[in-house]
């Protein structure tokens, strides 16, 4: 714009000249500015026009440690060739890099670029919108246009295997069977009806075909195998993000991509390693068929109830996509206001990272009720040196039959969540008083 402002002086001031002299020369370079300029703007104008763009996302659900892919077509519909276009996106993804310069576009063809994105931030992401800038040879006018359309893209947080994880799993007794009607293949049948369109035909009843001459399934109940919750800690206090957090998240996108496995995956904060660990033992838990819920208490009050399968997992992972450590009330307040989920023989899992001993006290509460319980700590003292430590929690959860496992950062969470923390000790005393015992340093008379 600076340029055809001057541009636009220079003409004003010629055409006076020229006005006042009468000399053809600066008639003509009048007729000659004066045509510069509107075939410029012309051409500045059509050029965001006729342009069309296709973005095209792989997928709309990825996960944290996988990529985002994403493909762009430029297409110009016009009849004159685009010498260049700057394609700017304003997408949320963190590390997102789709914006392009590019040039020499010509009529009634297209171009595109492929991008990979590097995901290292759980969350639901807007993709787009997107601005379209272009211009003139002469570079006197910019003109642009903006795409309003978006998409959105949820990453899941990361999740890990831990074959090794095996707590005290309930087992509900003899006349405590669930009679609930579920749409899995359980080995308790409850009856039969007749055929639906979408029911599976390993379903089908053939005795109950022959009989009647018509489709008949089996109906059947929920296993008697005891519920497993999921509870994850997101009260405000017990959040703790380690000094270098931002740095890591700065310089991660780009040196991941390089070499991925010199860093740490899992973002350094206490936030992360809870949301982390509940994703792995949902998906552990879901893997081995037990009906697995979620109760959340974050930003909002999330309770998801116990059901088997992948879409089951699909729901719990688009919940901890999006909770954050903003939640009002402490773990032990939560597990008190959802105290009527925890019947007799089932399972409640608490991933925390807190410092108070006031849970402790909660999952002794349920213990007493007959509810199974694990706690998952994660140890804030590990993120950061001026955070409370675990040891005083660690200590408490000793003295009761809670099993316990201790996650601290860079922990690798198969070895972490392998055996409880009792467990673990008394296993390297009794390697220890195993070992033979060899003989001793001595000297050249065989004495210390």
């Amino acid at each position: 714009m600076r340029r055809s402002l001057v541009l636009l002086i220079l003409l004003t001031l010629i055409s006076m000249a020229a006005v006042q002299t009468g000399r053809p020369l600066l008639f003509n370079l009048v007729y000659l500015l004066s045509a510069t300029l509107v075939l410029s703007f012309l051409w500045a104008w059509s050029n965001v026009r006729g342009i069309a763009i296709r973005r095209v996302t792989e997928s709309r659900r990825t996960q944290v440690g996988r990529l985002a892919e994403e493909r762009f077509i430029v297409r110009n519909t016009g009849w004159w060739p685009k010498l260049w276009l700057e394609v700017r996106d304003f997408s949320e993804l963190p590390g997102h890099r789709a914006s392009r310069v590019m040039t020499s576009v010509p009529p009634k063809r297209a171009r595109g670029w492929f991008v990979k994105t590097y995901c290292f931030k759980r969350g639901r992401f807007r993709l787009g919108p997107m601005r379209i800038t272009s211009g003139d040879p002469f570079g006197l006018f910019r003109f642009s246009r903006d795409l309003p359309q978006t998409s959105e893209l949820i990453v899941y947080p990361a999740m890990y295997d831990i074959p090794a994880f095996a707590p005290p799993l309930g087992q509900l007794v003899g006349g405590e069977a669930l009679r609930r009607r579920t749409h899995h293949v359980t080995p308790n049948v409850a009856g039969v009806r007749e055929y639906q369109p979408g029911d599976s035909f390993n379903r089908i009843h053939w005795p109950s075909v022959a009989r009647t001459g018509r489709l008949i399934v089996k109906e059947f109940e929920e296993d008697p195998t005891a519920n497993i919750w999921i509870v994850p800690d997101l009260h405000y206090d017990t959040l703790v993000r380690a000094p270098d957090a931002d740095e890591w998240e700065e310089t991660l996108p780009v040196v991941l991509w390089l070499d991925r496995k010199q860093h740490e995956e899992i973002m350094p904060s206490t936030e992360e390693y809870v949301i982390t660990v509940a994703a792995s033992l949902a998906r552990h838990f879901l893997d081995r068929n037990r009906a697995v819920g979620l109760i959340l208490h974050g930003a909002r009050r999330t309770v998801l109830y116990p059901d088997r399968g992948s879409r089951q997992l699909t729901k719990v992972l688009e919940e901890l996509a999006v909770a954050t450590a903003q939640g009002r009330f402490g773990l032990d307040h939560v597990l008190a206001l959802e105290d009527l989920h925890f019947t007799r023989g089932t399972t409640v899992v608490a991933v925390t990272a807190s410092p108070y001993i006031s849970w402790v006290e909660a999952l002794r509460l349920l213990q007493r009720r007959g509810v199974r319980t694990v706690a998952v700590v994660v140890d804030p003292a590990s993120f950061t040196p001026t955070a409370p430590s675990a040891d005083q929690v660690m200590a408490e959860l000793a003295t009761t039959a809670i099993p316990t496992y201790r996650v601290r950062r860079g922990d690798v969470l198969a070895e972490a969540l392998a055996s409880p923390v009792g467990e673990r000790i008394s296993d390297g005393r009794q390697q220890i008083a195993d070992a033979p015992i060899g003989p001793r340093e001595s000297g050249s008379d065989g004495h210390l």
